[in-house]
């Protein structure tokens, strides 16, 4: 079974919610293709503006710029990716089981139950894992965390800590252990696909060794507050 889905953004990531149009969901849909194809660095306005047939001008109505509009999609990830985890954990009791269905979910293994009709999910998945640091490895990562803008983010990595410690409740670092995880996945994906001699999964397709080194990193920590 599929649902419908609809987040509610942080007003300050956009001018205009690009919800609330058909040009906007243009911006949104169109401006995932355009930077998972020619990447963040050679992404512009002027460029999105001809690809959906629009004005350079129309766009600023609903993005300051075009780091903001990377934002924004990245965040969206995050919350689509609580969604999904909070939808396939909520009759799970568990806690081993909910690990694992974690770390599915970040090598992207498990089954969308969300329709959103305007993103196409494995390209924004793709964003992530390549341009997601992008978002706030800025000089103004305080002034935005101030705003609020990664709060998807911390809200998914707070609750993957909290399966952290209904497994072993004497944990130490569950949180420094949840960002650890979301980003040695994403990381090891992006290693694996453009420098393979950074990984040990270079030559190999599908995310199956991947997913059994994350499984060991996370239940080798796991087991320290337990000796």
């Amino acid at each position: 079974m599929e649902f419908q889905l609809q987040i509610k953004m942080n007003p300050t990531l956009y001018v205009r919610d690009p919800e609330s149009s058909a040009l906007g969901k243009n911006i949104i849909r169109h401006g995932i293709q355009m930077i998972y194809d020619v990447g963040f660095e050679h992404f512009t306005f002027k460029k999105l503006a001809v690809d959906i047939g629009t004005t350079e001008a129309s766009i600023y109505r609903y993005f300051e710029n075009k780091h903001r509009l990377l934002t924004y999609v990245t965040a969206w990830f995050w919350t689509w990716m609580e969604y999904q985890l909070v939808f396939h954990t909520n009759n799970v009791t568990d806690s081993r089981q909910k690990i694992d269905t974690v770390i599915d979910l970040l090598t992207f293994q498990q089954k969308d139950q969300f329709i959103v009709e305007y993103v196409n999910k494995e390209m924004l998945h793709g964003i992530v894992v390549a341009e997601g640091n992008k978002a706030y490895f800025t000089k103004h990562v305080n002034e935005d965390n101030k705003a609020m803008l990664f709060q998807p983010y911390k809200d998914l990595c707070h609750r993957i800590a909290e399966i952290f410690l209904d497994y072993n409740s004497k944990y130490e670092f569950p949180h420094s252990l949840a960002s650890t995880l979301v980003e040695t996945a994403y990381h090891q994906m992006f290693f694996k696909e453009h420098l393979p001699r950074l990984t040990d999964f270079g030559n190999e397709k599908g995310s199956k060794s991947l997913t059994r080194y994350l499984q060991y990193l996370v239940y080798s920590c796991l087991a320290v507050g337990n000796q």
